[in-house]
């Protein structure tokens, strides 16, 4: 898909196709436009504003995908990143790799995410207790878990919001 097919609009946010675009097309777009969102230097004010654009990034992976926003102590976005790629039904997390990361990128908090291929977000026991190990790795040098979300083509599931974080 090219840009030649998209024209911004008068309205910020707003486009106008101008030539025939595929199914294909439009989610190339779309997911163009997740990224962006979650870009380094956006601000990520409430987390489910992020939900859609990880979900969308997310939801089609035929494997599990564990990736973690990497956000500053103003809750900018510092990077996004898939750190473990996994099978069907699971992907091993190493709370030591994460924790490297997010002290190379001096991120001050972090938004956990990875999908469900099956499609249900539902977590699972494992996804809670990845979680808690996180959590507590990551406390040990004052990185805040803002949230853990699963996402799937079903929808997603926010621990925050469930209030098991």
């Amino acid at each position: 898909m090219t840009h030649s097919k998209l024209k911004a609009g008068e309205v910020a946010g707003t486009y106008h196709v101008t030539a025939p675009v595929t199914e294909a097309d439009i989610i190339s777009m779309a997911k163009r436009f997740a990224r962006r969102r979650l870009a380094k230097g956006r601000k990520i004010t409430q987390p489910s504003q992020a939900f859609e654009h990880l979900q969308l990034l997310l939801q089609d992976y035929e494997h599990e995908v564990f990736s973690v926003l990497f956000l500053d102590s103003q809750h900018r976005v510092i990077r996004f990143e898939e750190m473990f790629r996994g099978t069907i039904d699971a992907a091993s997390v190493y709370p030591r790799e994460v924790l490297k990361a997010a002290l190379a990128y001096n991120a001050a908090a972090v938004i956990l995410v990875h999908n469900h291929p099956s499609g249900d977000p539902k977590p699972s026991d494992a996804d809670r207790r990845i979680t808690q190990r996180l959590k507590e790795a990551l406390g040990l040098m004052e990185i805040r878990v803002i949230d853990h979300v699963v996402v799937g083509s079903e929808g997603h599931v926010s621990f925050a919001e469930l209030g098991i974080l």
